[in-house]
């Protein structure tokens, strides 16, 4: 029963991986035209939903999601969430309907095909360098002004299977702050169990998201930033005590 069990862990992990790339492979003329220019990203943020939904459905996960408030069209937000598994991506990209734009770590780029489009669409951040940190607000900044959204993970990686939820970085806030848009708080609460960064585990099942009331920022200053990181943390690691009952 334990070698059936890991025969199928480890089909099941290759599946992923072929629902991940063969999207990329069939529709490859379209994405790389639709990243010719910063303007057509919206365009490119439609196919990355349908990517996304191919991936989550042909996992067999079936996603439920829960709103206490809806981002308005035509508005900028930052939506930040609990991050446990690669799934996070593909299930950030179903719930939310307004084109934002990822601050993701530049490992990712190393990924085949998926790697490409990682690095032209996302704003690529190496945590280890000032600099960069730098250069992921100025980059943002640009995508604010154009009408995007952020969506930033701010435990600024994944944690460690037995955390919950780990600290969050200062830096998703201060961009909010300084920008006066609202913080969006998403929770997550099944991606751990449905696909976690440990191989031998996981499986199809139910992906609940509770997306909840926005954090405003207009009267806030970047002295704010962490009372608005504590809060915004508070909602959501509540939230998982909830959903963990």
């Amino acid at each position: 029963m334990k070698i059936v069990k890991c025969f199928f862990w480890v089909i099941y992990r290759i599946w992923f991986y072929i629902l991940v790339a063969l999207p990329i492979l069939i529709l490859f003329p379209i994405l790389f035209i639709s990243i010719l220019k910063e303007s057509w990203y919206p365009f490119f943020f439609k196919i990355a939903r349908f990517w996304a939904k191919i991936i989550l459905v042909g996992m067999g996960f079936v996603y439920h999601i829960e709103r206490d408030q809806t981002p308005e069209k035509h508005k900028s937000y930052m939506f930040i969430a609990n991050h446990t598994s690669m799934t996070d991506i593909m299930l950030m990209l179903v719930s939310v309907k307004n084109p934002f734009v990822f601050v993701g770590k530049k490992e990712l780029t190393k990924i085949p095909l998926f790697g490409f489009f990682y690095k032209r669409t996302v704003i690529m951040v190496d945590r280890s360098s000032a600099k960069s940190r730098q250069a992921v607000f100025l980059r943002a900044q640009r995508r604010l002004k154009s009408g995007l959204s952020i969506c930033i993970f701010p435990e600024g990686g994944v944690p460690e299977e037995h955390i919950d939820l780990d600290a969050f970085k200062d830096g998703a806030f201060r961009l909010a702050i300084n920008h006066k848009i609202p913080i969006v708080p998403i929770t997550f609460a099944d991606n751990k169990k449905r696909f976690s960064y440990t191989f031998f585990s996981g499986g199809p099942g139910k992906m609940r998201v509770k997306i909840h009331e926005f954090l405003p920022t207009e009267n806030l200053t970047i002295e704010d930033t962490r009372s608005l990181n504590e809060k915004a943390r508070a909602i959501i690691l509540n939230q998982l005590k909830v959903f963990n009952g």
